[in-house]
């Protein structure tokens, strides 16, 4: 099974809010997810970003692929750079 960390539309027609969830990457955009891992909220000023660094470095390290959108929110909030020095440690 491939999986993904990808965002999921749940706000209103022009008032878009994401939450950041880990899926099968067969799934449909807003379709069924396995975890919530944060959320996104591009409206506000500034734009808001709340990610659970725990869960998102354990499904990185279990092999889910982060979105390219995703990824640029995980580097913003640093996450990937623990994840990459996680791996340089082994």
């Amino acid at each position: 099974m491939a999986v993904r960390i990808r965002l999921k539309r749940i706000g209103a027609h022009k008032a878009p809010f994401y939450r950041i969830v880990v899926s099968d990457s067969r799934s449909p955009r807003d379709g069924r997810f396995i975890e919530e891992i944060g959320t996104y909220n591009p409206v506000a000023e500034p734009s808001v970003t709340k990610i659970d660094e725990e869960k998102a470095l354990q499904w990185l390290q279990q092999g889910a692929q982060a979105s390219d959108t995703v990824r640029n929110l995980l580097s913003k909030a640093g996450v990937m750079k623990k994840f990459h020095e996680l791996k340089q440690q082994k």
